[in-house]
């Protein structure tokens, strides 16, 4: 899995209140960014598909998901770094429009900023998935303290903003997973999430890259990586459309990732 290091996102002031004690009280979504500090998420949660249901977490397997419950000929569509008000909207149309649903990685803060689009995400079918606090793709390098905080927050944060909905994933930024963040992740029901394809859509290539490389690289594995946030989407939008429709020419069928 390739590194998303020093790729081009932009910034975004996010507050970052109920983080930790030791967090601080705003936290700056960059590839950097160094918050600290750790809280339990809170005891209530959700079965995977409800959005209020009661019980205990479900621990699931600890090695990164690649293959698609949809077995050979599934795909899965995976949007990364939200959610955000200009993007985020116009790709839910689009996966509606084609009947598409898909996993969205979201930052903390961004769902902490934007809940009703979160709840929107969970209306529209699609499932949720952890992408931590601050999208720190050298977490990696981090303590496991620091490690635990960028899970555990973002979870809470993710389930309080969709109103009980917990993800069901955990995709680590830039693809800096450990051991240990795979198992804590695995431990609250989070299955850790990889991809296939990289569409390097936040490099803005143009959209007919974007496409290509879908075709050419699908038959290595079914997971396909998008994002809705970070920058200027458009290209991803128009790859979108595209590509879509392609894929299911092609006899596949839009699932979610094996947990």
């Amino acid at each position: 899995m390739a590194k998303h290091r020093g790729r081009g996102h932009g910034r975004l002031l996010a507050a970052a209140l109920g983080v930790t004690a030791m967090a601080a009280a705003t936290s700056v979504w960059t590839a950097q960014a160094d918050t600290a500090g750790g809280r339990q998420p809170e005891a209530r949660v959700s079965a995977p598909d409800a959005r209020h249901e009661g019980g205990a977490v479900t621990k699931v397997a600890e090695d990164i998901a690649h293959a698609s419950e949809r077995g050979a000929r599934g795909v899965n569509i995976t949007i990364d770094d939200g959610p955000d008000p200009t993007w985020t909207p116009q790709v839910l149309q689009l996966l509606k429009d084609n009947g598409v649903k898909a996993t969205f990685c979201m930052v903390g803060t961004q769902a902490q900023a934007y809940p009703d689009l979160v709840k929107a995400v969970v209306a529209g079918g699609h499932r949720l998935c952890n992408h931590t606090v601050s999208h720190d793709t050298a977490m990696d390098k981090k303590s496991e303290a620091y490690q635990s905080q960028q899970i555990l927050d973002a979870e809470r944060m993710i389930t309080k903003a969709s109103g009980g909905v917990r993800p069901q994933y955990y995709r680590a930024p830039g693809g800096a997973f450990t051991p240990y963040s795979r198992h804590l992740a695995a431990s609250r029901g989070m299955r850790p999430l990889g991809w296939n394809v990289d569409t390097k859509d936040f490099e803005r290539p143009g959209a007919d890259v974007m496409v290509a490389t879908v075709k050419r690289e699908i038959s290595d594995g079914p997971t396909v990586l998008f994002h809705d946030a970070g920058g200027d989407r458009s290209q991803t939008l128009a790859a979108l459309r595209e590509i879509l429709p392609w894929l299911r020419q092609q006899g596949y069928s839009y699932g979610f990732p094996v947990r």
